[in-house]
């Protein structure tokens, strides 16, 4: 079954090398796969909330934009089951990084279809947001009488990212 490959590969912060080019003989990587993130803003940004709560990685990894997307899903539909449209919540990390894979073929004829380590760049599979210690993934504005039910909503979102991470208030 094809599907996505373990997280265990990708989980160190490399250099972001992906030689993108404007001209296109001399780009490695085609074409960039599309974010699954596609919203960053939800709730009501009109109005003004007298607190900030921050969910925040506490170590240096790369974050799969479908994970973001997964985490984003669970708090925002927290937050609309106990607070209606009464906060604003961003996703502060943006997935910029184009994760790539050298597929490796195995079984009867595969010598022959493959080029091995040469020419093993790899194809575009993915995006990754790269996180530093503290960076803020999500923030989210709140009235003070909420904050319980936003730092409830935010630790629902922990399990489904590979980083730990930690609810800043301020």
């Amino acid at each position: 079954m094809a599907g996505l490959r373990s997280f265990a590969c990708y989980r160190k912060v490399k250099r972001a090398y992906t030689r993108k080019s404007k001209y296109k003989t001399k780009g490695y990587i085609r074409s960039v796969p599309t974010c699954k993130v596609v919203k960053f803003n939800f709730g009501n940004n009109k109005k003004e909330y007298t607190n900030k709560i921050l969910l925040v990685s506490k170590e240096r990894i790369q974050v799969r934009h479908n994970a973001i997307e997964s985490a984003r899903v669970a708090v925002v539909r927290k937050l609309n089951r106990t607070l209606g449209k009464n906060y604003h919540f961003q996703i502060r990390s943006y997935p910029h990084h184009i994760l790539r894979e050298n597929k490796m073929i195995t079984g009867a004829g595969a010598d022959r279809m493959q080029t091995g380590m040469q020419r093993a760049f790899g194809k575009a599979m993915g995006l990754a947001a790269q996180l530093k210690p503290n960076t803020a993934i999500f923030c989210i504005y709140v009235d003070k009488e909420n904050m319980d039910a936003v730092k409830l909503a935010l630790k629902s979102a922990t399990p489904k990212l590979p980083c730990k991470c930690g609810v800043v208030c301020s």
